[in-house]
């Protein structure tokens, strides 16, 4: 078994984990998903929830615990009051990657909040809406896989889905 995906496959040990972070942006049903699955996937994961609850308030208050530059942030709830202050403050804080989940048929209200608080367009265009792969997800676990789906590949330097190029 030279190739390691075939050896992860037989019941050799998964690769290390990486050095990402993944941080989930308010408690929510996908949040408790993406936490729980993105530390099998080898993700350090944290939740924040301005809230408070069992999750960290603020990204300010992971500073010095995790290296956001490393972050991957997805926001679970675009319904909040808080969406555009957290988004603004990842966008700051320059995060690897940021993605509100939505449906792609309507414009986020991520926009217009950002733009409220004076975040430059420029900024504002970093945020993914749609995120994850599209395989037309809606209950929590497919919403969490889609997204974590899509961390992955992006963490690989792969696309996603099905088309695999000749090796």
């Amino acid at each position: 078994m030279s190739d390691p995906a075939c050896g992860v496959a037989h019941g050799a040990p998964a690769a290390p984990a990486t050095d990402r972070v993944l941080v989930a942006v308010f408690a929510s049903p996908v949040a408790e998903v993406l936490l729980r699955w993105g530390a099998e996937l080898g993700f350090r994961t944290a939740l924040v929830d301005p809230a408070g609850g069992d999750g960290t308030r603020s990204l300010a208050d992971l500073e010095d615990a995790l290296d956001l530059d490393r972050a991957d942030v997805v926001v679970t709830d675009h319904h909040r009051p808080e969406l555009g202050e957290v988004l603004r403050d990842a966008l700051a804080r320059r995060v690897r990657w940021v993605g509100v989940m939505g449906n792609p048929r309507h414009q986020g209200p991520h926009v217009a909040a950002l733009a409220a608080l004076g975040v430059p367009p420029e900024e504002v265009a970093r945020v993914h809406r749609p995120i994850g792969l599209d395989i037309g997800s809606r209950a929590p676990a497919e919403i969490a896989l889609s997204t974590l789906a899509g961390l992955l590949a992006d963490r690989t330097g792969r696309s996603g889905g099905f088309a695999h190029g000749p090796r």
